[in-house]
């Protein structure tokens, strides 16, 4: 069991500060690499909470092996996302203010595969154009980052 699922177990879904990190994986044709998650259905950007004592880029890494299998050299540091605009209700009531540093992965190593339970598929999509059924979260990270900026 992981550290907010123990914190969930004391406070139940009352709102949590949470802080985290998105890893942002593109091709070589640009395109970003997006999973299809499991408890919205959606897809979104790779990434997810930290564990106590990691830090943000060992949470990127963490997180980018747990969720596509695979690794990378380094991590460019992007942004960090805080505030009211960061609340995120989960389908089942656990409720979040997320502070989430972005970061784009450089040297990816490996092919992309679903590696935990969080994901359904994995996919490359380019933003040139409005991505079907995305994350509204995911969204607001690519906005806020400058990867959106035609659509």
């Amino acid at each position: 069991m992981g550290y907010i699922s123990e914190l969930r177990e004391m406070v139940g879904t009352r709102p949590l500060i949470m802080a985290g990190s998105c890893v942002l994986v593109f091709d070589s044709e640009g395109r970003l690499l997006l999973q299809r998650r499991s408890d919205s259905g959606d897809w979104g950007t790779i990434g997810g909470a930290l564990e106590p004592g990691e830090s943000l880029e060992e949470a990127a890494a963490r997180e980018l092996y747990e969720e596509a299998g695979v690794t990378a050299d380094s991590f460019r540091f992007v942004t960090v996302l805080s505030g009211q605009d960061m609340y995120y209700r989960y389908p089942h009531g656990d409720e979040v203010y997320n502070v989430m540093a972005v970061y784009e992965a450089q040297g990816v190593q490996g092919t992309p595969a679903v590696n935990d339970h969080e994901g359904l598929e994995l996919k490359y999509f380019s933003l040139d154009e409005p991505i079907a059924n995305l994350n509204p979260f995911s969204e607001y990270y690519l906005r806020k980052s400058g990867y959106i900026t035609k659509w």
